[in-house]
């Protein structure tokens, strides 16, 4: 009898844990339930791909081909309105295009992510990061494919890749997809709450791509502007593909940059998924 007490009054005394600590331990497990379920979100990119080019005949295909037309022509253009040397011009703007693609494709869709898989939430109890898994799986797909005609480019000009490029290519990537997916799932949180994001993020994605390093380089502008554009996440995004991709090494600005952002995005990711997550379902 004595020991039965004991138990009830421990019971009685022992803290519970409070609604805050209970919401960030939902949103953390929705991250990592997320995560392990790679089969599912593989799965949807992946079906995402086929039911996008269904009834073409190069399919997928469609994006090297355009992606191509675009480097080729624009490449040319541009070195003789900036008066720069192709050898040089070429693969930074082919490197820098698809990469910008890239980005501007995950933040685009991002803000539809919930909206558009309204179905799926309403209905299944799947975790809420799993749909931005599956965009970042679908335009990770097709960066695979923008890659191609970058290729004959770069072996023209005899860039070839070494062992520290490599390294830092998959590094970095790795380190762009938790930036995108940590900003991504914010991007889909606000989207599903003000549809109005659409269009003002639109509009935003076209004025960064106009004063981002992508079309002109970085060394046009003067000191206190090239000082200035450190601060450009897309750029310091866009250098931690395009350098490795030329077979470089990102610099240290670059990296720890980069680092930052991505320890930024997961820890504001984890505070709005805790807050806003119960309510998803019925925002979309």
């Amino acid at each position: 009898m004595p020991i039965i007490i004991t138990e009830v009054i421990l019971a009685d005394i022992t803290p519970s844990p409070s609604p805050q600590t209970f919401q960030v331990n939902v949103a953390i497990m929705d991250l990592y339930q997320g995560l392990m379920s790679w089969r599912i979100w593989w799965s949807l990119g992946w079906q995402d791909i086929r039911l996008r080019y269904r009834r073409s005949q190069l399919g997928p295909f469609w994006i090297t081909l355009s992606t191509a037309i675009m480097i080729y022509s624009m490449g040319f253009l541009y070195a003789k309105l900036f008066k720069i040397d192709l050898s040089t011009y070429y693969p930074y703007l082919a490197t820098g295009l698809i990469t910008w693609t890239f980005i501007s494709s995950i933040i685009l869709e991002a803000n539809e992510a919930f909206v558009e898989n309204a179905g799926f939430i309403r209905q299944t109890c799947l975790p809420f990061s799993i749909y931005i898994l599956r965009l970042l799986t679908r335009n990770f797909i097709v960066l695979l494919h923008n890659i191609l005609p970058v290729l004959p480019i770069l072996i023209y000009y005899k860039i070839t890749p070494t062992a520290d490029s490599v390294f830092y290519l998959i590094f970095g990537l790795i380190l762009f997809l938790s930036i995108g997916y940590s900003f991504g799932l914010l991007l889909a949180i606000l989207g599903s709450r003000f549809r109005d994001m659409k269009p003002i993020v639109a509009s935003l994605v076209q004025i960064c791509f106009l004063i981002t390093p992508i079309l002109w380089q970085h060394s046009m502008l003067s000191p206190k502007l090239q000082a200035l554009m450190n601060f450009n996440p897309f750029y310091q995004l866009i250098q931690l593909l395009r350098a490795p991709l030329l077979g470089q090494i990102p610099s240290t600005n670059t990296l720890t940059y980069c680092i930052i952002l991505a320890l930024m995005g997961l820890s504001l990711m984890v505070i709005v998924l805790a807050r806003c997550r119960h309510r998803i379902a019925f925002w979309v």
